[in-house]
């Protein structure tokens, strides 16, 4: 809608401000409804009924009984010949309305009501038997209630009050949602946020960690890229250029080039395999232990595997492309490094799913277990020099986990003695 106010500090308050105004007003024409029915009613029929009395005491010339009642109820009363009075009543004001409809029921003639405001005092005017007038004076509180004035003061008081109290804290709110703002622009052009952190309610701090977290994926994924521009620019120039110098010097061997052509084959086929990791796919309802199984069979068929699975493993939505994938490079790299054996734990929480891959290999110094979850690092001192490979099945694996909202971390605690990978996936 146009009419909408396009910043939220404006829309939050209105949202606050718009339900409790209309609740208000709900409540004070309730309250009005009563008042002016009951009260303001009760008010008026006892002023009338006392001034009924009274003009009985005034035809019957019964000055005694008069004087004796107008000082037990506070009236004034006077007798006069004649009265400038204004030539517009107040019978069918609202606050005299119920009086003057009072009086025309109790009294056998027409009575005259006139207000005065500023000293909140009410006059009737009655005309008595013999022509003259007689005049009632008393406080306007006798037929109007103050509460009413003092309601309507509370009733407006509340609605300060609480803006007063609410927009400090939609400014600390919207502030905070102002500063994701400005660090999520920074972001999308390449820079850093510096002194950025989360701050606000906790959905908000949830919001802004998420960008974070989204900010560092972003600077991995660029470094991934560049990355694998130079590796494929270095692995790739290197038998090319050996190749090259071999056929031109005649020296060329049919083995030696058909070792280089299955390296550099393998080499692209491991980047074709990391770009196929980032590749959109539909999430179906997946379950791990029979996708474990297969996997660990078709990638170690020569290694023996040991398997604890759950009696009735969980099921939850994932990508199931991406992890057997994933898993698969995290297997193989088992069995490529395994002397003899392999295991396999999954245990299942409400709100999560633990595979635990273990080796009996020589495992990964502390020192390089970072650099071997970065792409195109291959840790041939750590794990063999003849093992071959690009680098990147770890890295492969680390991508489709996290982008399952998971996360893999290496450690040494292995049972066999080897390298024990744990993976952690939310259902």
């Amino acid at each position: 809608m146009k009419l909408m106010p396009k910043s939220f500090l404006v829309r939050t308050i209105l949202l606050i401000v718009v339900p409790l105004v209309i609740s208000l007003t709900i409540v004070a024409n309730v309250f009005f409804d009563n008042h002016w029915d009951r009260v303001h009613a009760t008010l008026a029929r006892s002023l009338a009924g006392e001034i009924a009395t009274m003009m009985k005491f005034i035809d019957a010339n019964n000055e005694k009984a008069l004087e004796t009642m107008t000082k037990g109820i506070g009236i004034n009363v006077s007798i006069n010949d004649t009265l400038k009075r204004p030539a517009h009543t107040d019978n069918h004001n609202m606050i005299a309305g119920p009086l003057a409809n009072q009086l025309r029921s109790r009294l056998d003639r027409e009575a005259n009501i006139y207000i005065d405001r500023p000293k909140r005092l009410v006059f009737i005017d009655v005309p008595t038997k013999d022509g003259k007038i007689a005049t009632f004076g008393t406080s306007m509180h006798r037929i109007y209630s103050t509460s009413t004035e003092v309601f309507l003061v509370w009733l407006f008081g509340s609605m300060l009050i609480v803006g007063i109290l609410v927009t400090p804290f939609i400014i600390v709110h919207t502030r905070s949602i102002r500063r994701i703002a400005k660090a999520a622009n920074r972001f999308g052009r390449g820079l850093d946020a510096p002194g950025f952190k989360p701050s606000g309610s906790r959905e908000i701090r949830e919001a802004a960690a998420a960008m974070i977290t989204m900010k560092e994926r972003l600077n991995r994924y660029n470094r991934t890229r560049t990355d694998m521009l130079n590796a494929v620019s270095h692995d790739l120039k290197s038998p090319l250029a050996r190749m090259r110098i071999a056929v031109e010097s005649g020296d060329a061997k049919p083995a030696d080039l058909l070792h280089d052509i299955d390296r550099m084959t393998e080499m692209v086929n491991g980047y074709l395999a990391f770009a196929r990791g980032e590749m959109p796919e539909i999430e179906q309802v997946t379950e791990l232990t029979p996708m474990l199984l297969r996997t660990a069979r078709d990638a170690a068929p020569n290694k023996k595997i040991i398997t604890d699975f759950p009696r009735e493993p969980v099921q939850f939505y994932a990508r199931p492309m991406a992890l057997a994938r994933a898993f698969a490079n995290i297997i193989e790299n088992a069995a490529r490094y395994a002397k003899k054996t392999i295991k396999i734990t999954e245990h299942d929480t409400d709100d999560q799913v633990e595979i635990i891959i273990e080796d009996d290999g020589p495992g990964i110094p502390d020192n390089k277990k970072a650099d071997a979850m970065r792409p195109f690092v291959r840790l041939d001192e750590a794990r063999g020099r003849d093992t071959g490979g690009t680098g990147l099945g770890l890295s492969i694996a680390q991508t489709a986990i996290e982008n399952h909202g998971g996360q893999i971390f290496l450690e040494d605690s292995s049972e066999l003695g080897g390298l024990r990978v744990r993976v952690v996936l939310p259902i």
